[in-house]
Formats: structure tokens, sequence, C-alpha cells
């Protein structure tokens, strides 16, 4: 039987953000849908934060429509920040430690690394400064001189 709530976030959301929101409540092994949402919204804007040009417009295009809203809806820093410095930063930001922040992080970026692709993946990690490979699951390799 489908609760009042339930049935509200349904309406209120398409069924590709249900998706991504189970899909990171299970990733992240979050006990509510509420807290898997309270990630992917803080990290997605965190991300909006970071990355621009034809990778952001890309990955908006192939993101469930909120969570699209979410990632551009963020106007990008002067500034970029390594993977290390954006995951202190939305530890700041919430007041999390850095270890949940760091966990709240891998688990929307797994989501968000399905959505994207490889190639694109691949074409955002190339644009972000260095940290952010390991933060997708990916490993972080570096050029040999």
């Amino acid at each position: 039987m489908m609760t009042d709530r339930h049935a509200s976030l349904q309406h209120s959301y398409g069924r590709a953000y249900e998706h991504m929101l189970e899909k990171v409540r299970y990733e992240g092994a979050y006990p509510t849908r509420e807290k898997a949402e309270e990630a992917v919204r803080l990290v997605l804007s965190g991300l909006g934060r970071q990355l621009t040009g034809d990778e952001r417009v890309d990955l908006a295009a192939r993101l469930p429509f909120e969570a699209a809203r979410i990632l551009t809806a963020q106007i990008p820093d002067t500034q970029p920040l390594g993977g290390w410095a954006f995951v202190k930063d939305l530890a700041a930001r919430t007041g999390a430690s850095l270890a949940t922040t760091r966990w709240d992080t891998g688990s929307v970026f797994s989501a968000v690394a399905a959505y994207a692709g490889p190639d694109l993946l691949t074409r955002i990690l190339q644009q972000l400064p260095s940290g952010y490979a390991l933060l997708f699951g990916r490993a972080e390799l570096t050029p040999v001189a």
C-alpha cells in the first residue's frame, strides 16, 4: 500500500528521478529516500558549481529532469576545487563530517556516472581538477613525466 507521502513524491517527480533516488539510496545504504535525496541535492549542487561547458550541458541532458535542474541551478565557481577540496567544501556547507560527506559524494557520483556513461564521464574527469576520479569510482590516472 502506498502512503500519501510516497504518492506525493511520485507525483512531484518523474519516475526517472525516483529511480535515481532509489539507486543512491541502495548504493549509499541510506535508511530513507529523504536521506538519499538530501545527498543528491548536496552533491549535485556542488558539482554544478564545478562543471562548465559542453560537459555540463551534456550531463544535464542525460540526468533526470529534477537532477538536471539541481545541477544547472548553480553558478559555476571561478576557482574550481580539487576532489578533496570539493568534499571539504560540501562538509563545511552542511556541518557533516568529512567521512559522511565523502560517502555521500561517492554514492551520488556512482549514480551520476551511470547516467553519464563512460565517454561523457571521461570528458567530465578531464575537465575537473585532479581528485574527482576516485570520487566517481575510477582510478586516478596521472600522466607519466
